[in-house]
């Protein structure tokens, strides 16, 4: 099979909730190859009856969340998100990067959930699944038009994104950020722009989300980094120079999580890795295998995210000798639910 430039994943995994599958790793008995291109884009809508999700998770800072998306064009082959895809019938490689779900109706749906009477203010974070700023964002805004619901209520948002089409947004974002409502944290995982390009094909570089960040945070919209994921023996030896450059763009809140291999991920990044990478291919895989305890994956709260052993260890000082030395006196303030209007409409006193 000839490598598919431009996606993360170069299969398709069988869905675990499927009868039945197509296997195609054997091919004696084959008459002809296979045909291997790249699978096109595909749209799918949906009509959710809710659009904000929630979750107990203390790795997860928010624990309430919006995605107008399901499926994600970025391709991050590492993403934990791909396992959700199978849910929809489709598989969590390639269809997860190909196979995007649309919900149009989410605008509204927030507004609904605004109006009732029983709602409480609370922070809701754009992007808790999937990229609420990949590239179909650009044709469906629904992002934009949740931003202006989040606007017209006061409502406290949270946005963490691979993209810079977060600019498009600075009018809205900067209104927010006038009353402390809204935060915006850039997912960084490589400066090296050929590494990028093989882990998150569809992303912004490094150096497109650092002058993002620049341009949002000179409009004093609260900006942050996360480095994510760490993959030891691939990007582990980056953490100093992505926490220098995000803090002199403006960054005032930095954080980290190293990779976990969840569900199917865990074949799809394998595969991945032993053809981008075969020298060193064991090494990485024995390394992430270190950091969840002889696994590739851990579902254990808090250590799931920052992983234990020695290369965890080694992980952790390295950031927080980082953290000390670029964010010093650095942090995120607390955003603010007491502006939030009920019905929307402003106060007269």
């Amino acid at each position: 099979m000839e490598y598919l430039k431009g996606k993360g994943a170069q299969i398709n995994v069988a869905n675990k909730f499927a009868q039945q599958s197509i296997e195609t790793e054997d091919f004696d008995g084959l008459d002809e190859e296979l045909i291997n291109e790249k699978p096109p884009i595909q749209i799918f809508n949906e009509t959710p009856k809710k659009i904000i999700s929630t979750n107990s998770s203390p790795d997860i800072g928010m624990n309430a969340s919006i995605n107008p998306y399901q499926g994600c064009e970025h391709g991050c082959v590492y993403c934990y998100a791909r396992n959700s895809h199978e849910y929809w019938g489709f598989s969590a490689g390639l269809d997860f990067e190909t196979k995007l779900i649309v919900k149009p109706n989410a605008p509204k749906l927030l507004e609904n959930e605004f109006l009732k009477a029983s709602y409480k203010p609370r922070t809701i974070m754009l992007s808790g699944n999937t990229d609420c700023y990949q590239p179909i964002e650009k044709k469906f805004e629904l992002t934009r038009k949740l931003l202006r619901v989040f606007h017209k209520y006061q409502n406290p948002v949270g946005i963490i994104t691979k993209n810079a089409l977060v600019i498009r947004d600075i009018d809205l974002l900067k209104d927010l950020a006038a009353n402390n409502l809204v935060q915006v944290i850039f997912s960084i995982t490589s400066l090296d722009e050929s590494l990028r390009q093989k882990l998150e094909p569809r992303t912004a570089s490094a150096t497109k989300k650092l002058k993002a960040m620049e341009l949002l945070a000179n409009e004093n919209i609260p900006v942050g980094v996360m480095n994510a994921p760490i993959i030891p023996g691939l990007n582990h030896h980056e953490t100093p120079e992505i926490l220098k450059s995000a803090a002199s763009a403006g960054a005032s809140f930095a954080s980290y999580t190293v990779v976990r291999l969840n569900g199917q991920i865990g074949k799809i990044f394998y595969d991945w890795l032993i053809k981008n990478f075969p020298d060193r291919a064991e090494k990485v895989w024995n390394q992430i295998q270190d950091l969840h305890g002889g696994n590739v994956n851990d579902t254990n709260f808090g250590r799931r995210v920052k992983g234990e052993g020695k290369t965890s260890e080694v992980i952790r000082r390295l950031f927080e000798v980082s953290k000390r030395k670029y964010f010093a006196e650095r942090s995120f303030q607390p955003l603010d639910t007491t502006h939030f209007r009920k019905g929307g409409s402003y106060s007269l006193f």
